[in-house]
């Protein structure tokens, strides 16, 4: 009896690995689509990379990358939100119509209040370390 329970068990576990591991699979081919095609991810993505460098350049503290990297998830992430928004609108909507169009407005213009906010946190962190290096160059 528990030989059985037991072995249903770990069919049941094993069904579940193979589904997550089929759902990692449309996951990372979902970013590979939306990094090779939309530019605005490709902005995001070099944007991101120099935060990267600086971070190292001005040696940012744990807090500081903690903050730096949820802005880049955030924004990236929501970028592809707003990718797959704006692209199940054009399949439901192939025509001009004002609600798709607003639809796909308020999609971009929460991806722009997102990258307000993460640029602001960028220079609050950044412009005084690189005061900082400024005062230390010319002194």
């Amino acid at each position: 009896m528990f030989a059985g329970f037991f072995y249903i068990f770990v069919l049941t576990i094993q069904l579940r690995m193979k589904r997550l591991i089929k759902s990692f699979g449309f996951a990372i081919k979902g970013i590979r689509l939306v990094f090779a095609s939309e530019a605005n991810i490709q902005i995001h993505l070099v944007i991101s990379a120099l935060v990267i460098i600086c971070g190292f350049i001005f040696s940012i503290s744990i807090t500081e990358w903690l903050l730096c990297m949820l802005c880049m998830g955030v924004v990236i992430g929501l970028e592809m939100m707003n990718t797959a928004i704006e692209q199940l609108v054009d399949l439901v909507s192939p025509e001009k119509n004002p609600l798709a169009g607003k639809v796909k407005d308020i999609a971009a213009g929460a991806v722009l209040i997102t990258v307000f906010f993460s640029v602001l946190i960028g220079l609050i962190i950044f412009i005084p370390k690189g005061w900082e290096s400024l005062m230390i160059l010319i002194a």
